[in-house]
């Protein structure tokens, strides 16, 4: 995974084979095109790779690739998608051969630093298991607030390289990245880049928790290092952070260098310009912070650390955090029965993110399921099962959490949702498996004496087993709650 490409004029070479053809792997190509590279895609999607056919890019398949000898003197990089795994067979030989392989950021971060776009920007960068879209969404509100031109993009839905290319220019970038993303960008050097938390996911791609964190660890080697002091992964990150200055944050009353919360507000007691001066600096009330709880604090305060890191003063920062609007199926109501409310947070996608999420209420029906990526959920059902009046479980992982509950919760109703005789979910039609979930799960509430507060779809579990995507699963989710007898409607447009 070395970085350097020499003798050939760019940071990237003439010859390169951008592995996938999806949103990464599509920038990358635009991008190399546009600057006069010969490009070929590596993609077994013909109907991906076919519109970047027609830009001028040559199209092969994977197995087509490692079908000819000596392949990697064809190339003078591979720049991979963030979805192919380092043990792919293609990028260990690339690897092998000295071959140079990046993923779709680092070859921005390349381009960047080479001021082949104009000065370098300003990148931001978030990560985390838990909360990056929303900390981005609030650094480019904040920035916003400050008067800066400021892209919100990486992970978040804009490629990089197609905010460095967009016009008009901006000048920070809020960067939400993957662990995926970040093993792949081995160089990048954040202005100020923040891990928010850490928790068991994507163990199935990175190999084991370690590499998961190492891959994390990237967003902190640069010139200020951002971490969740109250996470017990992040945390212990605070110390050994290759930055050259870390900034921690807590929902506790901050230390010195530290931001936290303080006489219900949102506070920061950093020396930024290492003056001396430690004093408290009031940001906002934590009744103006959107998402409420815990969870929208932390946030909120990473995202101030970040932007307070590059000169934005505390105006701006309430003034940003309170423009602020939460994206959708994030713990949002849809629907309400009574007493009962209907919850989407599709988003919740790993069991740290459905321990926040059940945590939120008293007393809940749960929906959950979908692919675990290897991430356990033993510990997830031991904290909250005394807010369980019930379990609804969909997807291909659902013997998993099914066996987990039967362990931890034997007590609580659970009901596993399948289709077909064979007693196999029939993915050709997961909005009936969804909508036999709500039934079920409705079925649950009215049989508690003791009524839940909601039926909370967090799915602790990635929807692609069923779904296009998390926003598809909580639409699902919502049209089905919408009709069940009695409901009355929340948030629909």
């Amino acid at each position: 995974m070395t970085v350097p490409v020499s003798g050939t004029g760019t940071p990237w070479g003439q010859r390169v084979l951008v592995a996938g053809a999806g949103i990464a792997g599509a920038s990358a190509v635009r991008f190399l095109l546009g600057q006069g590279t010969s490009v070929t895609v590596c993609d077994n999607n013909s109907k991906a790779t076919r519109p970047l056919v027609e830009l001028g890019a040559a199209a092969s398949t994977v197995d087509e690739i490692l079908a000819r000898d000596a392949w990697v003197d064809d190339f003078d990089l591979v720049v991979t998608s963030p979805g192919f795994r380092p043990d792919n067979p293609m990028l260990v030989a690339a690897a092998d051969a000295g071959l140079p392989v990046w993923g779709e950021v680092e070859l921005a971060w390349q381009v960047d630093r080479s001021g082949i776009t104009g000065p370098p920007r300003q990148w931001l960068v978030v990560t985390g298991t838990n909360g990056k879209t929303t900390t981005t969404g609030m650094v480019e509100a904040i920035m916003t607030a400050a008067g800066a031109a400021v892209s919100a993009c990486g992970n978040i839905g804009l490629p990089v390289l197609d905010a460095l290319m967009a016009e008009p220019r901006s000048d920070v970038l809020a960067v939400e990245l993957s662990s995926f993303q970040l093993y792949w960008a081995p160089s990048v050097q954040p202005t100020a880049g923040a891990v928010l938390n850490i928790a068991e996911d994507h163990l199935d791609w990175h190999g084991s928790m370690s590499a998961y964190i190492k891959a994390k660890s990237v967003a902190l080697s640069g010139p200020i290092a951002v971490v969740g002091l109250d996470d017990p992964v992040a945390g212990i990150l605070a110390a050994t952070s290759e930055g050259a200055r870390t900034v921690g944050f807590r929902l506790g009353t901050p230390h010195p260098g530290e931001l936290g919360v303080s006489n219900g507000q949102l506070v920061d007691r950093v020396d930024w310009d290492e003056s001396g001066d430690n004093s408290v600096v009031a940001l906002i009330a934590l009744d103006k912070v959107r998402p409420t709880g815990p969870s929208g604090q932390l946030n909120a305060l990473a995202a101030a650390a970040l932007c307070r890191a590059i000169g934005v003063g505390p105006e701006a920062v309430e003034a940003g955090l309170e423009s602020f609007t939460v994206g959708g199926h994030r713990s949002t109501p849809v629907a309400v029965i009574d007493s009962t409310t209907f919850i989407d947070d599709s988003k919740a996608t790993n069991p740290h993110a459905a321990l926040a999420s059940i945590r939120g209420h008293r007393r809940v029906v749960w929906l959950a399921g979908g692919l675990l990526k290897g991430a356990s959920v033993d510990d997830l059902v031991v904290a909250v099962r005394d807010r369980l009046a019930g379990v609804v479980i969909i997807g291909a992982d659902r013997d998993i959490i099914a066996d987990a509950m039967t362990r931890h919760a034997p007590l609580v109703p659970t009901v596993t949702v399948v289709t077909g005789e064979d007693g196999a979910v029939n993915t050709a039609d997961p909005t009936a498996v969804m909508a036999r979930a709500v039934r079920a799960a409705w079925e649950m509430c009215v049989a508690d004496p003791d009524t839940p507060d909601a039926v909370l779809l967090a799915p602790a579990a990635a929807s692609l087993d069923m779904f296009a995507g998390y926003g598809v699963r909580g639409d699902a989710f919502a049209t089905s709650a919408r009709a069940l007898p009695g409901a009355r409607v929340l948030g629909a447009s």
